[in-house]
């Protein structure tokens, strides 16, 4: 009998999905709920899989349903999902000293997409050390509130809801409507506007903004010193692009709509409206109910949504270097050249393959698993369409749509949010290869596009 190896791809699916349902017996446990409450299958799976996800969706109130033991499995899911199965078994080997073998180091290398097996159990540990850190540093936000209002229970909420924006998770304690309660709250929002940010940049963003620094500061003259590589360059510049045309819309779309901005002052409109954009990078916090937006504020929204954060960080959605690359190829083709250029350097034509393989992919499933919701609940167009967006790019923002749902439609979201977390990570892994399908050449011939 012949054996199959477990390639990158399968072990990324099988562990998400192993550690879904892992966390849907837990949290099924009669202790993992507060005493009167209970929570069916179809809910268990709903939040398990939300949680491993990090989507942020719930079909109950988290806070309200389940007991201490329950919030400590939820925060280990969020934790699981945020780093990732590969980073986190290779943290958990380290922890117990463990042998990383020569595949281990391989599937790390294909996981972060690296061209190089030095030095990855390293970057691995690296990893744990930052995001233990800034986790640290916004529970410690979140305390300066917390503490006051809840006394000893704020610090049990101050880290879950550090790790809950550190890993873009969205899922809150605070009774269902997120942090509606804190739009005014300067602390509260700085705390998870940073939180958010740092983490939809990307691990190896970090790496190369500390490399630059350090040998900038070691030159003797700023022009001798080194410059960031293509991938950190356009990481920051989308990032920043997309949250000021994100916080612009919603101040034109929003700002004399009372259910929204309408009612606050200039200061509280740029907070709320800065909170927004960055949300919509997969976090699933929210200051503002989703279904109090006007319809072109949401279909904005459903484009920030879809594009979410960075590679090899803790976002969902496509990528913003994915984007950045179809429409510099976009570009290159209105344009009559041949090469796709973008900061004086090319984009391989494998790259903007795996650009397109990806965003394909999403889009198709997409468009018909919203069929499918549609087709269950009668729900909605834009409602739903919001919430099979949310799901599919990781981000947990809900225009109410979630907590009506039935058993069929509580499983079609649940497929989405799975497939939108390991969709894109699969595909890419899977179009990596370096080498050859074959060796056959056929012939090249035209067809009519356009």
């Amino acid at each position: 009998m012949k054996r199959h190896k477990l390639t990158t791809t399968r072990i990324i699916m099988l562990g998400f999905l192993t550690g879904a349902v892992i966390g849907m017996f837990c949290l099924m446990l009669p202790f993992s709920v507060k005493s009167g409450q209970s929570i069916d299958f179809f809910d268990a799976l709903f939040v398990s899989m939300s949680s491993i996800c990090v989507t942020g969706l719930s079909t109950v109130n988290v806070g309200q349903t389940f007991s201490p033991f329950g919030q400590v499995v939820l925060l280990f899911l969020i934790q699981f999902g945020g780093l990732g199965i590969v980073t986190f078994t290779t943290i958990v080997l380290c922890i117990f000293r463990r042998r990383i073998t020569l595949s281990d180091r391989m599937l790390i290398q294909s996981s972060y997409n690296l061209d190089t097996l030095s030095g990855l159990v390293r970057l691995t540990m690296k990893i744990l050390k930052v995001t233990l850190c800034l986790e640290g540093i916004g529970a410690l936000g979140y305390a300066l509130v917390f503490l006051p209002q809840f006394g000893a229970r704020g610090i049990w909420y101050s880290i879950f809801h550090a790790v809950s924006a550190f890993c873009n998770a969205g899922i809150d304690l605070l009774g269902g409507n997120s942090f509606c309660n804190y739009a005014d709250n300067v602390i509260i929002n700085i705390t998870t506007v940073f939180l958010i940010i740092v983490s939809g940049l990307g691990f190896p963003v970090y790496w190369e903004i500390f490399r630059t620094a350090s040998v900038r500061l070691r030159s003797k003259e700023h022009k001798s010193g080194r410059k960031m590589n293509l991938h950190t360059r356009l990481v920051l510049v989308t990032t920043a692009a997309l949250i000021f045309i994100g916080m612009m819309l919603t101040l034109l779309f929003e700002y004399d709509n009372p259910d929204t901005l309408g009612g606050m002052s200039l200061s509280q409109k740029l907070l709320a409206s800065l909170f927004q954009s960055v949300t919509l990078r997969t976090a699933g916090f929210a200051t503002i109910s989703q279904e109090c937006f006007r319809p072109a504020s949401c279909m904005a929204y459903l484009i920030l949504m879809f594009i979410g954060g960075s590679p090899a960080g803790t976002a969902g959605g496509i990528k913003t270097v994915t984007v950045v690359a179809l429409l510099a190829s976009m570009f290159a083709n209105i344009r009559g050249k041949r090469d796709v250029v973008i900061f004086h350097r090319k984009i391989s034509d494998e790259t903007i393959r795996r650009c397109v393989a990806i965003v394909v992919f999403s889009l198709s499933t997409l468009f018909l698993l919203t069929m499918a919701l549609l087709a269950v609940e009668h729900s909605n167009f834009l409602d739903t369409l919001y919430e099979m967006t949310s799901a599919i790019a990781t981000v947990g923002l809900s225009r109410g749509l979630t907590g009506t749902l039935g058993p069929v439609g509580k499983l079609i979201v649940t497929a989405t949010m799975y497939l939108g977390r390991i969709g894109p990570i699969t595909f890419a892994l899977a179009f990596n290869s370096r080498k050859p399908l074959d060796n056959i050449t056929y012939s090249e011939s035209r067809i009519i596009i356009g």
